[in-house]
C-alpha cells in the first residue's frame, strides 16, 4: 500500500528585485485571496527605518495585516534564524485562521533559510571576525564570491554579519556546506516572480530614490545615526551607509543620487541573478515531478 502524501501548508511567496512593486502586489493578492502578509526583509523589522527601506505605509496596506515590520529597535540584531522561527510561527497562526500566508520581500537568503534550512553550525573565530570587521561590505562580499560563488549567490550582499559568518565557515571548511534538501518542507509553495526589464527597473529605482530624498531620507538617516552610531549605521544597508558618509562630510550632497542609484542597481542585478536561479530550480523540480508521475 502506497502511503498517503502528507497535507502541506500552502504559502504564496512573492519575490523580485528592489523597486519592482512586490509590496503592492502582495496587498492585491491578500485582498483577492483572503491572505495576510509576512515581510521577508532583513531591515524592515527595525523601527525608524521607513524611507530608506521603502516600508509600506498603513494607508498602502489597505487593511491587510502585515507581520514582521517594526518589531525591533535599530540597535538590536535580527538573524536569519530569528526570521525562520518567527515566520514558521506566523505561517501556522495565519493558516489556523484559514487565511493564506503571503511572504514578500527582497531578502532572498531568508526565503532560502525558511524553505531549505540554515547551514550547519560551527564555532566562531573571534580573531578572524576582528580582522574582517575592518573591511568594507563590498570587500566582504567580493571575498565570499571569490571563494564560494554558490554561497555568495544566496546571501544579501549588504548583510555584514552574514558575510562575515560565511567567511568564517569558508576559512574553516573551504566552502559553506550544502544545506539539506527541501523535500521535507511542510509548505506547498506558490511563487510569484516580479522581474521588470532592465530599463524599466533602472527607471523605477531612480524615481524611487528621488522620491525618498524629497520625503526626508537624509533626515531619517541623521536621526538613526544619532541613535545607533556610525558602525551600526553602516550595517543597515547602502542607503544608510552612503548618506552617513555625507553626514560625516566624506562626500558632497550632489553625489548622493548618482552613488545610491549605482549601488542599488548593482544590488538589483544580484537579485535578478537569484531570480534566474530560482526559475532554473523550479524548471528542474517540475521536470522531475513530471517524470515521477510517469
Amino acid at each position: 500500500m502506497i502511503p498517503s502524501r502528507p497535507v502541506l501548508t500552502q504559502i504564496l511567496c512573492i519575490v523580485g528585485p528592489t523597486a519592482s512593486g512586490k509590496s503592492s502586489r502582495a496587498v492585491a493578492e491578500a485582498l483577492n485571496r483572503d491572505g495576510e502578509v509576512i515581510s521577508v526583509d532583513s531591515r524592515q523589522v527595525y523601527r525608524g527605518l521607513d524611507i530608506g527601506t521603502e516600508k509600506i505605509t498603513p494607508e498602502e496596506m489597505r487593511g491587510i495585516p502585515h507581520h514582521l515590520l517594526d518589531i525591533l529597535e535599530a540597535r538590536e540584531n535580527y538573524s536569519a534564524g530569528d526570521f525562520v522561527l518567527d515566520a514558521t510561527r506566523l505561517i501556522e497562526e495565519i493558516s489556523v485562521r484559514r487565511k493564506l500566508p503571503i511572504l514578500v520581500g527582497g531578502t532572498h537568503f531568508y526565503f532560502d533559510a525558511l524553505l531549505h534550512g540554515l547551514p550547519r553550525g560551527m564555532d566562531a573565530n573571534p580573531a578572524l571576525r576582528q580582522e574582517l570587521e575592518k573591511l568594507p561590505t563590498e570587500e566582504l562580499y567580493a571575498r565570499v564570491r571569490s571563494a564560494d560563488a554558490r554561497r555568495a549567490g544566496k546571501l544579501d550582499p549588504l548583510n555584514r554579519r552574514r558575510l562575515i559568518r560565511a567567511l568564517e565557515i569558508i576559512t574553516a571548511k573551504g566552502a559553506v556546506p550544502m544545506r539539506t534538501s527541501n523535500d521535507d518542507t511542510p509548505y506547498e509553495v506558490e511563487w510569484t516572480v516580479i522581474d521588470p526589464p532592465r530599463e524599466e527597473l533602472r527607471a523605477r529605482i531612480d524615481a524611487r530614490l528621488q522620491n525618498a530624498l524629497s520625503r526626508g531620507l537624509v533626515e531619517e538617516v541623521r536621526r538613526v545615526r544619532e541613535e545607533v552610531g556610525d558602525v551600526r549605521l553602516n550595517e543597515l544597508g547602502l542607503e544608510y551607509r552612503i548618506i552617513g558618509e555625507y553626514l560625516r562630510n566624506e562626500r558632497v550632497e550632489n553625489s548622493l543620487l548618482p552613488a545610491l542609484s549605482a549601488k542599488l542597481w548593482q544590488y538589483a542585478r544580484r537579485q535578478k541573478a537569484w531570480l534566474r536561479k530560482l526559475r532554473d530550480e523550479r524548471v528542474i523540480a517540475e521536470a522531475a515531478s513530471h517524470q515521477d508521475r510517469n
